[in-house]
């Protein structure tokens, strides 16, 4: 295989420590000339992972929550994420990440981390698990949506969606950076920022609803190759929206996301 079949296989490609090429298949769904936030996402927390690995940190901390603030236009070009730790900690640790594209920041984002505990005896209010993927048909949502991110997922919903509401299972065969490897976490982040596109309250050619954030709860560290959403979309009266969805992997509920819209006719609608 050559290493252009390779890194079309990818999502990114590394070029330096800390640098990173994107492919066509991370491509976005409002413009094709820019990044999906999801796949970045997922990077994201690899680059988290990789900054981890290599300082003087517990093996054993697990991600609580993920907070992305999304400061401008992710341009489709050389990505640069720079990770430190500022607040270290044997039991807590904070972590920031912030994403570079031409010398302009467009991403920052955090990581609380916890020591592990056994809280087994006090487990519960979870909601119910979904029924398993594997049962369930395809979705073609790039019906619906343009670019490389969305054709390379393989979306799976739970019943049939309504305006403002749907429950999916979404995967991909794609890794997330061209020869390495990533965990299981990374890969579950990567898909996390679709939620946005699969309760589609307004059609997206009449209609804009980016997110300008997303922020992640986890009550428990997902597993497997599934991602799932099961999402809620709301707007309002004066422009603002919000993206709720309970998050899943195949053993069971892990936590939540909230993702913060911008909503506004598109100029072609007014």
């Amino acid at each position: 295989m050559t290493k252009d079949e390779w890194t079309a296989q990818s999502y990114y490609e590394r070029i330096d420590e800390g640098e990173y090429k994107p492919t066509a298949h991370a491509s976005g769904a409002w413009s094709t000339d820019e990044q999906h936030f999801s796949p970045l996402g997922g990077l994201i927390v690899h680059a988290v992972e990789r900054h981890l690995a290599s300082a003087a940190t517990r093996p054993d901390m697990l991600f609580s929550r993920f907070s992305f603030d999304i400061l401008g236009r992710i341009a489709l070009d050389k990505t640069r994420i720079s990770v430190e730790t500022i607040r270290p900690g044997r039991t807590i640790e904070l972590v920031e990440a912030v994403v570079t594209i031409a010398g302009r920041a467009v991403v920052r984002a955090r990581a609380w981390l916890l020591a592990p505990q056994d809280t087994s005896e006090v487990e519960g209010g979870a909601p119910a698990a979904l029924p398993s993927p594997e049962r369930l048909d395809r979705w073609a949502m790039s019906e619906r949506w343009p670019g490389g991110y969305i054709e390379s997922i393989d979306v799976r919903p739970v019943g049939e969606p309504r305006p403002g509401r749907a429950t999916a299972w979404v995967s991909t065969p794609l890794t997330l950076v061209h020869g390495e490897r990533s965990s299981a976490l990374a890969n579950y982040m990567a898909l996390v920022d679709t939620a946005n596109g699969i309760a589609v309250r307004q059609p997206p050619m009449r209609w804009m609803y980016p997110n300008i954030d997303m922020s992640v709860h986890l009550y428990r560290q997902p597993e497997g190759r599934w991602t799932g959403l099961d999402t809620t979309v709301v707007f309002g009266a004066a422009g603002l929206g919000v993206t709720s969805t309970v998050l899943h992997d195949v053993h069971g509920p892990v936590g939540y996301a909230q993702q913060a819209l911008t909503v506004r006719s598109q100029p072609a609608a007014e």
